[in-house]
């Protein structure tokens, strides 16, 4: 059995953003885990995430441009319930806001790999 980060992973490279479930509490978990964080029930499932989400903070990292430049990190409360960390990119990083409406996509990694990122909602295909 693979654990469930190797799984998140292969959803990713399969295009697609998943979330874990809990059958016993309802919750939707995530970062993945192997039991639910609210009731400790030890079968989640996965789930497809809808990729719509609300930025609930932001903050702006400012990097040397020899080292790539300022970025943003945002927490995104999901749709589902989940609150992740992750970035927000098609804009400029001071245009980045508390609750403003963002869309999930799939993107690589700078380190290699996939990772969940996210854009405007008006900017989402």
């Amino acid at each position: 059995m693979n654990g469930p980060d190797i799984e998140f992973d292969a959803f990713l490279a399969a295009g697609e953003f998943h979330i874990q479930h809990c059958g016993a509490c309802g919750k939707y978990v995530f970062y993945p885990r192997l039991v639910c964080d609210g009731c400790g029930h030890p079968e989640l499932e996965w789930r497809r995430a809808s990729g719509r989400g609300t930025v609930y903070a932001a903050s702006t990292v400012n990097r040397r441009a020899d080292k790539g430049g300022p970025y943003n990190v945002v927490l995104v409360d999901l749709e589902e319930g989940p609150r992740m960390m992750s970035c927000v990119q098609g804009i400029a990083n001071d245009e980045v806001r508390s609750g403003m409406a963002v869309t999930a996509r799939i993107d690589a990694a700078p380190s290699g790999g996939l990772r969940v990122v996210f854009e405007p909602a008006a900017a989402a295909p």
